[in-house]
């Protein structure tokens, strides 16, 4: 029986409660209006000193950053298939957009951002986005990692108070030369917002969580001009001339090449980046709980379209090229946006900055926004972006985008990390080392190094015809493909030589064993699949005496027979172990009989190391309160006095059919087995009902509705009536026997612990093991 019980009243109470006859559902252009508010006054305090700093680096009029800013808030806002991303002028685009101007001048460039955003809106039109998703992760890491060591050897000349040069080589050869005529204002100034920037988000305590309502690349910029001011320190500041006299876009002009490799040099850039980013949103957005809050996933086509759109008006009005910003779109969402609005009103409060606080923009050292970006630039430099593509053996294509980019400029890293990645995997399909031989037990070993493809199968014939008929063989495949003539070849071979007496055992890295293949073990399941809630894809049936279909034991019996096939060989030593010598767990585990609570799969458990005890809604009924059931007090005994376990654990989870039945069945009624059961769970409930104390909760967010805030409440509510029972309060007295609380939500697949006495549970991390 599963412990989550369906209850239909729990549904009629919320609708009752969320639509009231008196009170109409708001409109869909208003709800969430007010988290789209807070939300967009966050992002907009995020990108005014980032898109000045940004307009700073390129060479552009100051005025141009916040043009783009505004054209991608209100253009790529509303027209845009990612309602929750926000766009801007960003930093990847800054080396680029950079040399163009030295190139090209600033109208010629502006034209550029123009015919480019055509060129998005034709790829959008064309429904081609999705194809720039192909572009291996490593390039894509690559270019941004590039592009920001450029901006911070650029920027580190304005941070010592002299003028960057255009090129990365000259920039280092004038390091020195600058080094020796450090500006001592400009530096101060800089260390100052380093400083800031660092050290803002790190305030610990509750002053800290309220000093990070703030961003801090607005505390670093403003506590910087307000030293300065207050200082009077004379130093370059902000220069934002009228816009009376702001350049618009004028006709290309220059060599017919050169504006089509510019202009296809900024679509690239601003569409990978932008559909990259559009992605990421996704994902952010997947993590939220409450699902009032979360929103459709993202059209990549329309995206395109919208950010074509945006360039295009930025360009027209002498803006800096638009591209989808991670750093914006990410505070837009954790600031709880819930539509596109909170992005387009950010574009508002940007046209209200440049239009009526001049004066205090003008108040603003140079060399404050240059530290500010070149931050940015050390950040696109990410560490966890090397260890990926160090995982994935793609640090050659990470390295040659990277040096490409720095020395050669953007499009030609493109070119070299697409053209490198396409040989690295060539040679790696190509190269397959395969070897033959016989160990000191006379099982033949033959290993396979690298893919096996077709190129392969003659080398993979003769090395399997060298072994003797009726010899036990592992095969070891160290790779992560095989085509089809290589599949034939060896399940041809495997077929003759178990014929012929033989045994043949095929295992992958490390000598992991494979599980066969469908056809060869007369099961629904392929082994290469994820794990399911059922055995497979399409579970046996038979028909009923009313016609209809039900499961048959067809699919126990299937998943006993794979059992006894697949792992009764690689447990059979470790469970001979275990009845030779008995039980010795370390720990109880006490938690709900739900179907969805694999206790073995979430605490990466095996035979021998939990003693499970499972019952509707994980209780632990008072000592002398079980009236006829004394099962869960006599697990607890015997784990605790006989067993000697070192811990208990009380596991709750997600969307629990007890706790709801609890919070929606009414007093009274006939007293069924499951109701009589539950009554062990009203301490529970009046534990949350109670406001003398703290509710449980979770770290970082609130409870998504009554019932999860019942569930970690049943979790501290549990643990205190397990410290009532005689065996355990001796064992904690002697300091041999520890309690955990824990809460696993079934939807993120995610662990928490209870991490103190006020009931509140904290994430598991990767490296963090129950019980030890």
């Amino acid at each position: 029986m599963s412990a989550c019980v369906p209850t239909h009243a729990l549904g009629a109470s919320r609708t009752e409660r969320d639509h009231q006859p008196h009170s109409p559902p708001p409109s869909p252009r208003f709800r969430g209006m007010g988290a789209d508010l807070s939300a967009s006054v966050a992002v907009f305090l995020i990108a005014l000193p980032l898109s000045l700093g940004i307009a700073l680096a390129t060479g552009a009029p100051l005025q141009a950053g916040l043009v783009a800013a505004a054209a991608g808030g209100l253009i790529a806002g509303r027209l845009g298939g990612s309602p929750l991303q926000v766009s801007g002028p960003a930093a990847g685009l800054t080396v680029v957009t950079a040399e163009l101007i030295q190139q090209y001048g600033w109208r010629v460039t502006c034209a550029i951002t123009v015919l480019a955003g055509l060129v998005q809106i034709g790829l959008g039109c064309l429904r081609v986005a999705r194809s720039a998703l192909a572009v291996s992760p490593a390039i894509v890491h690559g270019i941004l990692a590039g592009i920001g060591v450029t901006i911070a050897v650029a920027q580190l000349h304005i941070v010592l108070g002299g003028t960057p040069q255009s090129a990365v080589l000259d920039n280092l050869r004038g390091l020195p030369a600058q080094l020796a005529d450090i500006h001592p204002a400009a530096l101060a100034m800089s260390v100052l917002t380093f400083a800031l920037l660092f050290a803002w988000p790190r305030i610990p305590g509750p002053a800290g969580r309220i000093a990070r309502r703030l961003p801090a690349a607005l505390v670093a910029v403003a506590g910087a001009t307000l030293t300065a001011s207050l200082a009077g320190l004379t130093l370059p500041k902000v220069d934002l001339p009228s816009w009376r006299s702001h350049a618009l876009a004028g006709l290309p002009e220059g060599p017919v090449l050169g504006i089509m490799a510019a202009v296809l040099t900024i679509t690239l850039v601003c569409s990978v980046q932008s559909l990259l980013g559009a992605v990421a949103v996704d994902k952010l957005t997947a993590r939220r709980s409450d699902p009032r809050r979360r929103v459709g996933r993202s059209d990549l086509d329309r995206e395109l379209l919208g950010q074509g759109a945006a360039n295009i008006v930025s360009g027209t009005l002498g803006g800096l090229p638009v591209a989808g910003v991670a750093v914006r779109s990410s505070a837009n969402v954790q600031a709880g946006a819930v539509s596109r609005n909170s992005t387009m009103l950010h574009g508002v409060w940007v046209v209200v900055a440049a239009l009526l606080m001049v004066p205090l923009l003008e108040l603003i050292p140079l060399a404050s926004l240059a530290a500010l970006v070149m931050a940015v630039g050390i950040q696109m430099v990410s560490l966890h972006h090397i260890r990926t593509v160090t995982r994935h053996r793609e640090v050659l294509v990470y390295a040659v985008t990277i040096l490409a980019v720095v020395f050669l400029g953007v499009l030609e890293g493109v070119a070299l990390g697409v053209a490198v990645a396409v040989g690295v995997a060539l040679h790696r399909l190509a190269r397959t080392r395969i070897t033959h031989e016989r160990d000191a037990r006379g099982v033949h070993h033959v290993r396979v190094r690298g893919q096996l493809t077709f190129l392969a199968v003659p080398r993979l014939s003769r090395a399997l015809h060298q072994v003797p008929a009726g010899t036990d063989t592992v095969v070891e495949l160290d790779g992560s493909f095989m085509d089809h003539a290589a599949y034939e070849s060896l399940q041809d071979w495997q077929v003759a030589h178990r014929a012929h007496g033989g045994s043949v055992e095929v295992a992958g890295r490390a000598g992991r064993r494979i599980a066969e293949p469908a056809s060869a073990s007369h099961t629904c399941c392929r082994p290469w699949t994820p794990w399911r809630n059922h055995h497979c894809d399409r579970p046996q049936t038979m028909p009923h005496a009313d016609g209809r279909q039900r499961p048959s034991g067809h699919q126990l019996a299937s998943g006993i027979s794979a059992f006894q096939r697949n792992t009764a060989p690689l447990v059979r030593g470790e469970l001979a172990r275990l009845a030779r010598e008995g039980q010795r767990p370390a720990q109880l585990f006490l938690t709900c009989a739900d179907s969805r609570l694999v206790t073995s799969m979430i605490t990466s458990s095996g035979p021998g190391d939990l003693f499970v005890v499972r019952n509707v809604g994980n209780l632990v009924p008072r000592p002398g309160a079980e009236s006829g059931d004394d099962s869960v007090a006599a697990a607890i005994e015997y784990a605790v006095d006989v067993l000697k376990v070192r811990s208990i654990t009380v596991c709750g989870h997600s969307g629990c059919g007890a706790m709801q039945a609890l919070l929606s069945t009414p007093p009274g009624g006939a007293q069924t087995p499951l109701k009589r059961w539950l009554r062990h769970g009203a301490a529970s409930v009046e534990r949350m009902k109670t406001t003398d104390g703290p509710w449980a909760r979770l770290a970082g967010r609130a409870p998504a509705d009554a019932v999860e805030q019942l569930c970690l409440t049943n979790v501290v509510q549990q643990l205190e009536h397990l410290r009532q029972h005689e065996a355990v309060a001796r064992r904690l007295a002697e300091g041999a026997l520890e309690l955990h609380g824990m809460y696993f939500h079934v939807g993120e697949a995610q662990a928490y612990l209870l991490a103190d006495e006020e009931g509140v549970f904290a994430e598991v991390a990767d490296d963090v093991v129950i019980g030890r």
